[in-house]
């Protein structure tokens, strides 16, 4: 089923920026995981929710496609829930970790798999991340 972007900038002003915090870090990669990126193009995250975090350098990735090759960062907590989108920045010490591409389902209800291309495709051990370590989603 194909499914029809909205218009990001059509449908939203400002939104407030998602703080986070690492509880796990990451450092495995795969070349054929099928990540099933979920056809909606935002999600709402709740404080205290747990979600894991993983890079692809695959181009041209987006809501309803499908996601291979992967890095993982790790699971972080929410500290302020809001509005997560395809488009936003993962940022951790002033550094652009990703940009959110899509939401895979599959361990849900227990935590989202939230997709972010990057072509510095680095796990979370691979970046120096320790737990605790502050990162923040921002439009």
């Amino acid at each position: 089923m194909a499914y029809k972007l909205l218009d990001y900038d059509e449908m939203y002003g400002d939104k407030a920026d998602i703080g986070l915090a690492l509880k796990v870090v990451m450092r495995g990669r795969r070349e054929t995981r099928e990540f099933e990126l979920i056809g909606e193009q935002t999600r709402t995250l709740c404080r205290h929710e747990v979600h894991e975090f993983i890079l692809t350098d695959e181009e041209g990735q987006g809501p309803g496609g499908i996601v291979n090759r992967c890095a993982y960062i790790g699971f972080a907590e929410v500290l302020d829930g809001g509005l997560i989108a395809v488009g936003d920045r993962l940022e951790a010490g002033g550094l652009l970790i990703g940009t959110v591409v899509g939401f895979d389902y599959n361990h849900m209800p227990n935590h989202m798999n939230i997709v972010l291309h990057s072509e510095n495709m680095r796990t979370g051990e691979e970046l120096g991340f320790r737990p605790g370590q502050s990162m923040v989603l921002t439009r």
